[in-house]
């Protein structure tokens, strides 16, 4: 059985710095995925597929898997983007603004 450790991303709304992801154990797919042919669903026969465990670290979920003989991949940590704008929602009405504020 295989395996792969990643840690979680954070939702949009988890703003703050402290909050950390969950580390988790998702395992590869056994077989191959079909089309029903009634609903045009994609299905598959494997249900290890469905099944996603959460791990408060990383050397947890390592454990877990050595301990339950589980083949494992860990995907190394993405770092966030600084993607911040300074100011803010205020700054669009402030009386500072260059440009008058328009739809």
């Amino acid at each position: 059985m295989r395996g792969r450790i990643t840690k979680m991303p954070r939702n949009n709304t988890q703003i703050g710095s402290e909050i950390k992801g969950d580390w988790v154990l998702d395992f590869e797919p056994a077989s191959e995925r079909h089309i029903d042919p009634l609903m045009g669903w994609t299905a598959s026969s494997d249900m290890q597929t469905e099944v996603r465990i959460t791990f408060d670290s990383k050397e947890s979920a390592l454990a877990y898997a050595l301990k339950h003989g589980i083949e494992v991949v860990v995907q190394p940590e993405q770092p966030r983007k600084a993607n911040i704008r300074p100011g803010g929602y205020g700054e669009n009405f402030s009386s500072s603004r260059r440009q008058p504020w328009t739809h």
